[in-house]
């Protein structure tokens, strides 16, 4: 994109306002040598963003009076998913923990992290509001999803079956990757025949379930 990611979403967006809203940033990490990070080739995928750009995204404007928002943010970023939230006119509420796993059921390792080998991602949730609750009787839903990585940053599809049983639309997705019946979805990979172009796990999203 030649102009600015903000003021690219205003005018893709228009005068639609949202009940709800999905994002997974593309975040810029600084590493413990305070370089910026990822390094490693891997990982260089997608342009990343700095906390300042994705705070500034004009999301405040094209929400409804009451609204929901569902945040990815890796662990080792709480902090700045939390003032993410903030920036977009959201008041934190709780998180979801997206628990990775094998075949097996077992907790899949392969995730990275200079403390702890990450196998869980959270998925921030914030309200803007007084009627912004919950959809789902007696507030059903678990905060945890359970299932199988897919390709590099890729988040389990279960999310929209989750995310549209608890929460009213409209709904916006921001830097999707692909698009869904019933969304509005922001990014620049949000193709209706997106495929990772890039080895990857063969159990993936472009991929029959074995």
């Amino acid at each position: 994109m030649t102009q600015s990611a903000a003021q690219h979403l205003s005018e893709f967006l228009g005068n639609d306002r949202f009940g709800t809203v999905m994002a997974d940033p593309p975040w810029r990490f600084t590493n413990r040598t305070g370089k910026v990070a990822p390094e490693h080739k891997r990982l260089a995928r997608y342009p990343t963003m700095t906390l300042e750009e994705i705070c500034a995204l004009p999301v405040a404007d094209h929400l409804q009076d009451a609204a929901q928002c569902y945040l990815w943010v890796p662990n080792a970023l709480l902090p700045e998913g939390l003032q993410v939230l903030s920036s977009w006119g959201f008041e934190y509420k709780s998180n979801i923990v997206w628990h990775k796993i094998r075949k097996d059921g077992g907790s899949d390792g392969r995730g990275v992290g200079f403390y702890f080998r990450n196998v869980t991602e959270l998925l921030l949730f914030g309200t803007r509001g007084k009627a912004a609750q919950v959809e789902t009787p007696e507030r059903a839903q678990v905060n945890m999803m359970q299932t199988r990585k897919r390709e590099h940053s890729r988040k389990p599809d279960e999310q929209y079956e989750l995310i549209e049983s608890c929460s009213k639309g409209p709904y916006l997705e921001m830097f999707g990757r692909g698009v869904r019946d019933g969304w509005t979805v922001w990014g620049n990979q949000a193709d209706a025949d997106y495929k990772p172009t890039w080895k990857t796990y063969s159990y993936n999203s472009g991929v029959a379930a074995e």
